[in-house]
C-alpha cells in the first residue's frame, strides 16, 4: 500500500530563516565530471537523494571508487578514460532523467555493450531525443518502441564530431551531446536553444575545451576532445527548485517571512522568480556572491494577499520548468485569468505535469482550459477548500506530492497525499523543513 500523509491545516504565519537541500542539477553533474578527473574530487553538502545516489552507483558500476567522511563525498577518479567496461554491464537509472540521459554521452565510445533500465517513470520518457543525436556520432541504441528504456548502447572507437540543433530547451539534450564532443576528435558544433548551464560553467571552470558564444535566444556551442579533467573540489549550493516550494508558501501567506540561505541563483534557473515578481510577490537577493561560476544568494519572500495574474511569456519557460506546477498554485489565488504557454516539456517529466498541474487545481475548485502545451488558470483571490482531496497514482512524481502539500498549507481542506516516498528522489527533507516551519 502506498505510504501517504494527510494534511488537515493551513499554516500558521511564519518569520523564519531555513537552508534547503543541495543542488540536484549540480550534484549529479559533479559526479560525473570527478568520476573522469585524474585524482580525488571532493564535494560538501552534496545532495543525499535517490537520483544522486543512483548516481554514484553507476560510476561505481564503471569501476570508480566513492567513499563518505561526515558531509564529504570523495569520489576516486581514474581519468577521463579510466572507466572500465564489463561484458553485459547493467546501469539502473533508476527514476533519473538527469543521470540516465547525461551519462549515455560519456559512454559512447564503450567497448562493450552497456543496458539501461530504469523504474517505471522513466521508462515511460523519451529516450529517442538523446540516441538520436548520439547515435550521429557513431555509437549505436536499441531501444524499446524505438524510444523508451530499457535500451542497450553499443559503443565505438571511431567517433566523428556532428553538428546539432537542440530547439526544445532542454539542458539534458544538450549536456548528453557535450558529454560526447568530449569523447570525440574534432569539433562538435551544438546550437541550442537557451537552458539550464550548469555543465558549461563547470566546463569554463574546469577550463575544459568547450567554448560557449550567448546569442539573444540560443547558445553555439564548440566542443573538442578533452584529454585530462582536474579533480572538482565543490560546495554546493542549495536547490532553487527545492526552495521554490517554500518561495511559494510564504507567497501565499499572507503576512509571513521567509530567508533561503545559499541558494543557487544561477539565470538559466530563476525564471520562478521573475515570474512571481511579476505577479506581485515581493522576493529579494541578499548576499549575492560567484563561486565557481555559479551566482549565489540568499533569498528573502515576503507573504501578500494581492497577487496578479499572468500572460507568462515563454521565453522564461526553460528557465522554470520545474517550478511551473508550484507557480500554478500562484496563479489560483491571482485575480484575473493567467495563461502559460508553450509547456509541451512539462509532459517529458517524470509523470504529464502539465495534466497534473490541471488536475490539482481542478480538485481544489479553480477552473482552468488545458491543451497538450498551455493552461489557463481562472484565479480566485478568496479561495478557501474545505473538502476532502485525494492525490494518488501521479506515477510517484516528486514534485506532485510537494506541490500538494503546499497546497493544502496553503488553501486549507483536508487533503491524502500519496506516494510520500517520492521526495526522495530529490528532497529527503522536505516534510521536516516543513515541520520547522510550522513550530
Amino acid at each position: 500500500m502506498s505510504e501517504f500523509i494527510v494534511v488537515k491545516r493551513k499554516i500558521k504565519e511564519f518569520n523564519k530563516k531555513i537552508n534547503s537541500n543541495g543542488d540536484k542539477s549540480i550534484s549529479i553533474r559533479w559526479v560525473l565530471f570527478s568520476s573522469l578527473a585524474d585524482g580525488i574530487s571532493k564535494a560538501s553538502n552534496l545532495l543525499i537523494s535517490e537520483d544522486v545516489l543512483t548516481a554514484i552507483e553507476a560510476i561505481k558500476k564503471l569501476g570508480i571508487k566513492v567513499s563518505f567522511s561526515k558531509n564529504i563525498c570523495k569520489i576516486h577518479g581514474k581519468g577521463f578514460d579510466g572507466y572500465k567496461y564489463k561484458k553485459k554491464l547493467l546501469i539502473n537509472a533508476n527514476n533519473s532523467g538527469t543521470l540516465g540521459r547525461l551519462i549515455l554521452g560519456f559512454l559512447i565510445n564503450a567497448s562493450n555493450p552497456i543496458k539501461m533500465i530504469g523504474d517505471k517513470s522513466l521508462s515511460k520518457r523519451d529516450f529517442k531525443r538523446i540516441s538520436d543525436p548520439l547515435s550521429r556520432f557513431g555509437a549505436s541504441f536499441n531501444l524499446r518502441n524505438n524510444k523508451n528504456l530499457p535500451l542497450t548502447l553499443k559503443g565505438s572507437n571511431n567517433l566523428k564530431p556532428i553538428n546539432y540543433v537542440e530547439n526544445k530547451g532542454s539542458a539534458q539534450c544538450k549536456t548528453a551531446v557535450i558529454f560526447a564532443g568530449m569523447r570525440t576528435n574534432g569539433t562538435t558544433l551544438i546550437k541550442a536553444k537557451k537552458s539550464r548551464n550548469h555543465t558549461e560553467l563547470l566546463c569554463k571552470y574546469l577550463k575544459l575545451p568547450v567554448t560557449i558564444i550567448n546569442k539573444k535566444n540560443h547558445d553555439l556551442i564548440k566542443v573538442k576532445r578533452v584529454k585530462k579533467i582536474k579533480p572538482l573540489h565543490y560546495r554546493i549550493p542549495s536547490d532553487i527548485s527545492s526552495s521554490a516550494f517554500f518561495i511559494v508558501l510564504t507567497a501565499l501567506s499572507k503576512n509571513s517571512k521567509l530567508i533561503i540561505k545559499n541558494v543557487n541563483i544561477n539565470p538559466s534557473r530563476i525564471g520562478l522568480i521573475a515570474i512571481l515578481k511579476k505577479m506581485g510577490i515581493k522576493i529579494i537577493f541578499r548576499n549575492k556572491k560567484e563561486y565557481k561560476g555559479e551566482k549565489i544568494a540568499d533569498i528573502k519572500i515576503e507573504g501578500t494577499n494581492k497577487i496578479k495574474s499572468i500572460n507568462c511569456p515563454s521565453s522564461l519557460n526553460s528557465s522554470a520548468i520545474d517550478e511551473f506546477l508550484v507557480i500554478f498554485l500562484i496563479a489560483a489565488k491571482a485575480k484575473g485569468i493567467s495563461y502559460f504557454k508553450g509547456l509541451s516539456e512539462l509532459n517529458q517529466k517524470e509523470s504529464p505535469r502539465l495534466e497534473w498541474g490541471s488536475k490539482i487545481l481542478n480538485k481544489m475548485g479553480i477552473k482552468t482550459i488545458t491543451t497538450k502545451n498551455s493552461i489557463k488558470i481562472f484565479g480566485n483571490p478568496n479561495l478557501k477548500i474545505d473538502k476532502k482531496i485525494i492525490i494518488k497514482n501521479f506515477l510517484k512524481d516528486h514534485r506532485i506530492f510537494m506541490t500538494s502539500v503546499i497546497a493544502a498549507l496553503s488553501f486549507g481542506g483536508e487533503w491524502k497525499i500519496h506516494d510520500k516516498d517520492s521526495i526522495k528522489t530529490s528532497f529527503p527533507n522536505f516534510l521536516n523543513i516543513i515541520r520547522d516551519l510550522k513550530k
